[in-house]
């Protein structure tokens, strides 16, 4: 009942992966006799029992377990952390955890001695600048400054108000400073 086009595949692939399968077995099963296939068969049944046998053991052995930890108030959340603290110990002690904490070590040390030399670097040029000849000019118009405000604030004479004060100081400084050419509200420089 095959076509003629069925007939032609199967003659450009003789076997298939079933058909090996199936000669293979029947090859092995050509070659033993009767007799030493049953012989293989009971093997083959004991195994299986044995199996059988050795999961209900190790069932009953999985159980008598479990309840002694039970007694011992061991609980899977206190074995999980005991296991962890075991895992880390034995990480920590690796030759890979102990050379990366190193490498990290020095660098850290690298780190903060390249930190505190830029502060020394920064705290010097701070004072080299505060020495710098414009720095203490511009520090002692700030005193002086501060000078009139206390006079003028501290005089109990004609000194006005408060803003008065700032005024004047401001016009003193700016008497200072030529470069300083703003005008105030009344039209005064400052």
């Amino acid at each position: 009942s095959e076509t003629r086009s069925e007939m032609e595949t199967d003659t450009e692939n003789p076997l298939r992966e079933a058909d090996e399968d199936l000669v293979s077995e029947v090859n092995l099963s050509a070659s033993m006799t009767e007799e030493e296939r049953e012989e293989i068969q009971q093997e083959l049944a004991k195994l299986e029992e044995e199996i059988g046998t050795l999961r209900q053991v190790l069932s009953s052995k999985e159980k008598q377990h479990a309840e002694l930890k039970q007694k011992l108030g061991i609980s899977p959340l206190s074995e999980l952390k005991t296991n962890f603290s075991r895992g880390w110990h034995d990480m920590q002690s690796s030759v890979a955890y102990k050379k990366t904490s190193e490498t990290l070590s020095t660098a850290g040390q690298r780190t903060s001695a390249a930190f505190s030399t830029l502060g020394s670097t920064i705290t010097r040029k701070i004072g080299d600048m505060r020495n710098s000849p414009s720095f203490r000019s511009f520090e002692e118009k700030v005193e002086n400054t501060v000078s009139t405000i206390k006079t003028k604030v501290g005089s109990t004479g004609s000194g006005g108000s408060f803003e008065d004060v700032l005024s004047s100081a401001a016009h003193a400084s700016s008497q200072d400073t030529p470069t300083n050419n703003l005008m105030d509200s009344s039209g005064r420089q400052c």
